[in-house]
Protein backbone atom coordinates (compact mmCIF):
# COMPACT_ATOMS: atom_id res chain seq x y z
CA UNK A 1 0.00 0.00 0.00
CA UNK A 2 1.44 3.72 -0.58
CA UNK A 3 2.03 5.26 2.18
CA UNK A 4 2.23 9.50 2.28
CA UNK A 5 3.16 12.07 4.27
CA UNK A 6 0.46 14.24 5.92
CA UNK A 7 1.13 17.94 6.82
CA UNK A 8 -1.45 20.54 8.74
CA UNK A 9 -1.43 23.42 10.47
CA UNK A 10 -4.28 22.10 12.44
CA UNK A 11 -2.47 21.34 15.24
CA UNK A 12 0.09 24.68 15.60
CA UNK A 13 -0.84 28.34 17.11
CA UNK A 14 -1.66 30.76 14.95
CA UNK A 15 1.88 32.47 15.41
CA UNK A 16 3.08 28.82 13.96
CA UNK A 17 1.22 28.65 11.08
CA UNK A 18 3.00 30.70 8.38
CA UNK A 19 6.69 29.60 9.47
CA UNK A 20 5.77 26.12 8.87
CA UNK A 21 4.11 27.00 5.79
CA UNK A 22 7.49 28.27 4.79
CA UNK A 23 9.09 25.82 5.75
CA UNK A 24 7.35 23.31 4.43
CA UNK A 25 7.27 24.48 1.08
CA UNK A 26 10.82 24.87 1.17
CA UNK A 27 11.22 21.14 2.08
CA UNK A 28 8.54 19.10 0.49
CA UNK A 29 8.47 20.76 -3.06
CA UNK A 30 13.09 21.75 -2.91
CA UNK A 31 13.90 24.94 -2.06
CA UNK A 32 10.92 27.39 -2.53
CA UNK A 33 10.07 31.25 -0.56
CA UNK A 34 6.89 31.71 -0.05
CA UNK A 35 4.55 34.68 1.32
CA UNK A 36 1.40 35.14 2.52
CA UNK A 37 0.40 38.14 0.72
CA UNK A 38 0.85 39.88 4.22
CA UNK A 39 -2.46 37.94 5.86
CA UNK A 40 -2.21 37.30 9.49
CA UNK A 41 -4.29 34.31 9.72
CA UNK A 42 -3.63 31.21 7.73
CA UNK A 43 -4.54 27.46 7.70
CA UNK A 44 -2.68 25.11 5.18
CA UNK A 45 -2.93 21.47 4.13
CA UNK A 46 -0.55 18.89 2.62
CA UNK A 47 -0.84 14.88 1.75
CA UNK A 48 1.76 14.02 -0.34
CA UNK A 49 2.54 10.52 -1.86
CA UNK A 50 4.64 8.60 -4.74
CA UNK A 51 3.83 6.57 -7.61
CA UNK A 52 6.90 5.37 -8.46
CA UNK A 53 9.36 8.21 -9.04
CA UNK A 54 6.03 10.56 -9.54
CA UNK A 55 5.30 12.59 -6.24
CA UNK A 56 1.72 13.62 -5.70
CA UNK A 57 0.12 16.22 -3.52
CA UNK A 58 -2.62 17.64 -2.74
CA UNK A 59 -2.57 21.20 -1.47
CA UNK A 60 -4.87 23.17 0.15
CA UNK A 61 -4.59 26.70 1.82
CA UNK A 62 -5.27 30.34 1.91
CA UNK A 63 -3.85 32.22 -0.36
CA UNK A 64 -0.41 32.45 -0.64
CA UNK A 65 2.27 32.88 -3.23
CA UNK A 66 5.50 30.65 -3.98
CA UNK A 67 8.91 31.70 -5.78
CA UNK A 68 11.63 30.31 -6.99
CA UNK A 69 14.67 32.25 -7.05
CA UNK A 70 17.41 32.03 -9.74
CA UNK A 71 20.50 31.37 -6.33
CA UNK A 72 17.24 28.40 -5.16
CA UNK A 73 17.63 27.03 -8.77
CA UNK A 74 20.76 26.91 -8.96
CA UNK A 75 21.28 25.00 -5.40
CA UNK A 76 18.90 22.33 -5.99
CA UNK A 77 20.24 19.18 -7.06
CA UNK A 78 17.29 17.64 -8.16
CA UNK A 79 15.74 17.77 -11.79
CA UNK A 80 11.93 18.19 -11.63
CA UNK A 81 9.04 19.35 -14.10
CA UNK A 82 6.23 20.33 -12.04
CA UNK A 83 2.34 20.37 -12.98
CA UNK A 84 -0.48 22.40 -10.65
CA UNK A 85 -3.81 21.45 -11.39
CA UNK A 86 -6.41 23.21 -9.50
CA UNK A 87 -9.60 21.20 -8.01
CA UNK A 88 -10.64 24.40 -6.62
CA UNK A 89 -9.48 28.28 -7.10
CA UNK A 90 -7.15 29.39 -9.44
CA UNK A 91 -3.39 29.38 -9.88
CA UNK A 92 -0.80 31.63 -12.48
CA UNK A 93 2.43 30.19 -13.34
CA UNK A 94 4.86 32.22 -13.90
CA UNK A 95 8.36 31.24 -16.05
CA UNK A 96 10.51 32.49 -18.60
CA UNK A 97 8.57 35.55 -19.52
CA UNK A 98 5.39 33.33 -19.72
CA UNK A 99 2.43 33.14 -17.75
CA UNK A 100 -0.33 30.67 -17.49
CA UNK A 101 -4.05 30.98 -15.59
CA UNK A 102 -5.35 27.93 -14.82
CA UNK A 103 -8.85 26.83 -13.10
CA UNK A 104 -10.41 23.45 -12.40
CA UNK A 105 -10.43 21.71 -15.47
CA UNK A 106 -6.70 22.54 -16.55
CA UNK A 107 -3.08 22.32 -15.96
CA UNK A 108 0.07 24.40 -16.30
CA UNK A 109 3.73 22.81 -16.14
CA UNK A 110 6.68 24.42 -15.64
CA UNK A 111 10.69 23.76 -14.43
CA UNK A 112 12.23 23.46 -11.10
CA UNK A 113 15.82 24.23 -12.77
CA UNK A 114 14.82 27.42 -13.53
CA UNK A 115 13.44 30.29 -11.54
CA UNK A 116 9.10 30.52 -11.12
CA UNK A 117 6.46 31.88 -9.53
CA UNK A 118 3.21 30.43 -8.83
CA UNK A 119 0.04 32.68 -7.01
CA UNK A 120 -2.40 31.20 -5.93
CA UNK A 121 -4.86 34.44 -4.92
CA UNK A 122 -7.31 33.01 -3.20
CA UNK A 123 -8.31 30.22 -1.43
CA UNK A 124 -7.53 26.50 -3.03
CA UNK A 125 -7.26 23.10 -3.48
CA UNK A 126 -4.46 22.01 -6.06
CA UNK A 127 -3.14 18.50 -7.33
CA UNK A 128 0.45 19.25 -7.73
CA UNK A 129 2.50 16.53 -9.78
CA UNK A 130 6.56 15.96 -9.68
CA UNK A 131 8.07 14.34 -12.43
CA UNK A 132 11.78 13.01 -13.18
CA UNK A 133 12.63 15.59 -15.84
CA UNK A 134 15.14 13.16 -17.39
CA UNK A 135 12.38 10.99 -17.98
CA UNK A 136 11.04 13.28 -20.20
CA UNK A 137 14.07 14.93 -21.92
CA UNK A 138 15.94 11.56 -22.62
CA UNK A 139 12.63 11.11 -25.06
CA UNK A 140 13.51 13.94 -26.83
CA UNK A 141 11.21 16.66 -26.24
CA UNK A 142 12.51 20.11 -26.54
CA UNK A 143 10.56 21.53 -23.30
CA UNK A 144 11.55 25.08 -22.44
CA UNK A 145 8.99 26.85 -25.14
CA UNK A 146 6.69 24.58 -23.38
CA UNK A 147 7.20 25.41 -19.62
CA UNK A 148 4.96 28.69 -18.32
CA UNK A 149 1.97 27.62 -19.88
CA UNK A 150 -1.33 25.74 -19.89
CA UNK A 151 -1.38 22.43 -21.89
CA UNK A 152 -4.85 22.11 -21.41
CA UNK A 153 -7.21 19.55 -19.73
CA UNK A 154 -10.68 20.52 -21.62
CA UNK A 155 -10.12 17.53 -24.50
CA UNK A 156 -7.72 15.26 -25.93
CA UNK A 157 -4.87 13.82 -24.39
CA UNK A 158 -4.43 16.47 -22.04
CA UNK A 159 -7.84 15.44 -20.81
CA UNK A 160 -6.62 11.71 -20.17
CA UNK A 161 -3.70 12.75 -18.23
CA UNK A 162 -5.60 15.28 -16.08
CA UNK A 163 -7.91 12.84 -15.15
CA UNK A 164 -5.28 9.73 -14.65
CA UNK A 165 -3.08 12.41 -12.60
CA UNK A 166 -6.51 13.16 -10.55
CA UNK A 167 -8.02 8.92 -10.62
CA UNK A 168 -4.13 8.11 -9.49
CA UNK A 169 -3.89 10.29 -6.60
CA UNK A 170 -7.08 9.50 -5.31
CA UNK A 171 -6.90 5.70 -5.63
CA UNK A 172 -2.69 5.50 -4.08
CA UNK A 173 -3.83 4.78 -0.64
CA UNK A 174 -5.11 1.49 -1.96
CA UNK A 175 -2.76 0.36 -4.36
CA UNK A 176 -0.02 -1.87 -3.56
CA UNK A 177 3.74 -0.04 -4.88
CA UNK A 178 4.24 -1.95 -8.07
CA UNK A 179 0.50 -0.68 -8.83
CA UNK A 180 1.87 2.52 -8.18
CA UNK A 181 4.88 2.47 -10.07
CA UNK A 182 3.28 1.53 -12.90
CA UNK A 183 0.54 4.24 -12.40
CA UNK A 184 3.38 6.83 -12.37
CA UNK A 185 4.65 5.75 -15.47
CA UNK A 186 1.56 6.11 -17.09
CA UNK A 187 1.25 9.34 -15.84
CA UNK A 188 5.16 10.09 -17.47
CA UNK A 189 3.76 8.72 -21.25
CA UNK A 190 0.27 10.59 -20.99
CA UNK A 191 2.40 13.98 -19.76
CA UNK A 192 4.87 13.20 -22.75
CA UNK A 193 2.13 12.96 -25.40
CA UNK A 194 0.57 15.93 -23.73
CA UNK A 195 3.62 18.22 -24.08
CA UNK A 196 4.56 16.84 -27.43
CA UNK A 197 0.82 17.62 -29.03
CA UNK A 198 1.35 21.20 -27.27
CA UNK A 199 4.85 21.23 -28.85
CA UNK A 200 3.40 20.19 -32.63
CA UNK A 201 -0.25 22.36 -32.61
CA UNK A 202 0.40 25.22 -34.86
CA UNK A 203 -2.60 27.26 -34.25
CA UNK A 204 -4.38 30.68 -33.69
CA UNK A 205 -4.10 29.69 -29.94
CA UNK A 206 -0.56 28.63 -30.12
CA UNK A 207 0.29 32.00 -31.61
CA UNK A 208 -1.36 34.09 -29.35
CA UNK A 209 0.34 32.52 -26.51
CA UNK A 210 3.82 33.46 -28.53
CA UNK A 211 2.51 36.80 -28.95
CA UNK A 212 1.81 37.20 -25.70
CA UNK A 213 5.10 35.70 -24.16
CA UNK A 214 6.68 38.97 -26.44
CA UNK A 215 4.77 40.86 -25.03
CA UNK A 216 5.44 39.72 -21.27
CA UNK A 217 9.48 39.74 -22.12
CA UNK A 218 9.18 43.40 -23.34
CA UNK A 219 7.21 44.20 -20.04
CA UNK A 220 9.76 42.20 -17.72
CA UNK A 221 12.51 44.02 -19.62
CA UNK A 222 11.33 47.51 -19.17
CA UNK A 223 10.05 47.20 -16.18
CA UNK A 224 11.42 50.02 -13.90
CA UNK A 225 10.83 52.58 -16.42
CA UNK A 226 7.75 54.98 -15.39
CA UNK A 227 7.20 55.30 -19.32
CA UNK A 228 6.66 51.90 -19.82
CA UNK A 229 2.56 51.96 -21.19
CA UNK A 230 0.40 50.56 -23.79
CA UNK A 231 1.01 52.98 -26.04
CA UNK A 232 4.58 52.23 -25.97
CA UNK A 233 4.61 48.45 -25.43
CA UNK A 234 2.02 48.92 -28.85
CA UNK A 235 4.52 51.33 -30.40
CA UNK A 236 7.71 48.79 -30.05
CA UNK A 237 5.67 45.78 -30.87
CA UNK A 238 4.24 47.35 -34.10
CA UNK A 239 0.84 46.44 -33.19
CA UNK A 240 -2.32 48.28 -32.13
CA UNK A 241 -3.21 48.68 -28.44
CA UNK A 242 -6.43 47.08 -29.41
CA UNK A 243 -4.51 44.12 -30.60
CA UNK A 244 -2.64 43.86 -27.18
CA UNK A 245 -5.63 44.37 -25.02
CA UNK A 246 -6.86 41.73 -27.22
CA UNK A 247 -4.54 39.25 -26.47
CA UNK A 248 -5.17 39.15 -23.01
CA UNK A 249 -8.68 39.08 -23.63
CA UNK A 250 -9.07 34.95 -21.97
CA UNK A 251 -6.51 35.86 -19.21
CA UNK A 252 -7.26 36.69 -15.68
CA UNK A 253 -5.24 39.45 -15.81
CA UNK A 254 -5.96 42.95 -18.44
CA UNK A 255 -2.42 44.21 -19.58
CA UNK A 256 -2.55 47.03 -17.37
CA UNK A 257 -2.67 45.28 -14.18
CA UNK A 258 -0.64 42.47 -15.32
CA UNK A 259 2.27 45.41 -15.76
CA UNK A 260 0.94 46.89 -12.09
CA UNK A 261 0.97 43.33 -10.32
CA UNK A 262 4.29 42.83 -11.63
CA UNK A 263 6.03 46.05 -10.60
CA UNK A 264 4.63 45.14 -7.01
CA UNK A 265 5.85 41.42 -6.72
CA UNK A 266 9.09 43.12 -7.46
CA UNK A 267 8.73 45.67 -4.48
CA UNK A 268 7.65 42.89 -2.50
CA UNK A 269 11.05 40.62 -2.88
CA UNK A 270 12.95 43.96 -2.51
CA UNK A 271 11.32 45.07 0.30
CA UNK A 272 12.04 41.05 2.17
CA UNK A 273 15.16 41.01 0.55
CA UNK A 274 17.60 41.14 4.37
CA UNK A 275 20.30 43.28 2.10
CA UNK A 276 18.20 46.16 1.25
CA UNK A 277 16.97 46.91 4.40
CA UNK A 278 18.79 50.44 4.46
CA UNK A 279 17.11 51.42 1.02
CA UNK A 280 13.85 53.43 1.82
CA UNK A 281 10.18 52.08 0.76
CA UNK A 282 9.98 55.66 -1.88
CA UNK A 283 13.42 54.33 -2.88
CA UNK A 284 12.29 50.72 -3.73
CA UNK A 285 8.84 52.15 -5.34
CA UNK A 286 10.70 54.69 -7.62
CA UNK A 287 12.88 52.31 -8.81
CA UNK A 288 10.05 49.69 -10.13
CA UNK A 289 8.77 52.45 -11.57
CA UNK A 290 5.60 54.21 -9.42
CA UNK A 291 6.12 57.66 -9.81
CA UNK A 292 3.78 58.87 -6.91
CA UNK A 293 4.19 56.66 -3.73
CA UNK A 294 0.58 58.02 -2.49
CA UNK A 295 -0.54 55.91 -5.29
CA UNK A 296 2.34 53.56 -4.26
CA UNK A 297 0.91 52.85 -1.08
CA UNK A 298 -2.78 52.49 -1.99
CA UNK A 299 -2.17 49.41 -4.91
CA UNK A 300 0.46 48.01 -2.86
CA UNK A 301 -2.10 47.60 0.30
CA UNK A 302 -5.07 46.17 -2.18
CA UNK A 303 -2.49 43.52 -2.84
CA UNK A 304 -0.74 42.57 -0.26
CA UNK A 305 -3.14 43.54 2.67
CA UNK A 306 -0.40 45.55 4.71
CA UNK A 307 1.12 48.67 3.98
CA UNK A 308 4.73 48.45 2.85
CA UNK A 309 6.28 49.21 6.32
CA UNK A 310 3.88 47.06 7.79
CA UNK A 311 4.59 44.31 5.33
CA UNK A 312 8.74 45.19 5.53
CA UNK A 313 7.85 44.66 8.82
CA UNK A 314 5.99 41.85 9.14
CA UNK A 315 8.77 39.51 6.92
CA UNK A 316 11.70 41.18 9.23
CA UNK A 317 10.06 39.30 12.13
CA UNK A 318 9.41 36.09 10.32
CA UNK A 319 10.99 32.76 12.08
CA UNK A 320 12.24 29.81 9.96
CA UNK A 321 11.97 26.43 11.92
CA UNK A 322 13.53 23.23 11.69
CA UNK A 323 12.33 20.42 8.58
CA UNK A 324 9.05 18.87 8.81
CA UNK A 325 8.37 15.15 9.67
CA UNK A 326 10.26 13.27 7.54
CA UNK A 327 7.97 10.75 5.32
Amino acid sequence: MASGLILSTDNLSPGERAPAWHDWMSKLFRGLDSDLYGDTTFDGHLFSSHAGQVVLTRLEANRHRVMRTPRLARASDTSYLKIVAPWQGCAAVEQAGRQAWVRPGGWAIYDTTGSYEVANPERSQHLIVMLPKEQLTERGLRLDALMGRQVGGASGISRVALETMRTTFLELPSMSEESARGAGDLILELVRLSLQELAGRETATTQMEAFRDRIRQFIGQHLREPDLTIERIAQALNCSKRHLHNAFTDEDDTLAHYILRRRLQACMRDLKNPAGQQRTITDIALSWGFSNTAHFSRVFLAHAGLSPSQFRQAVSHEERPGAPPGR
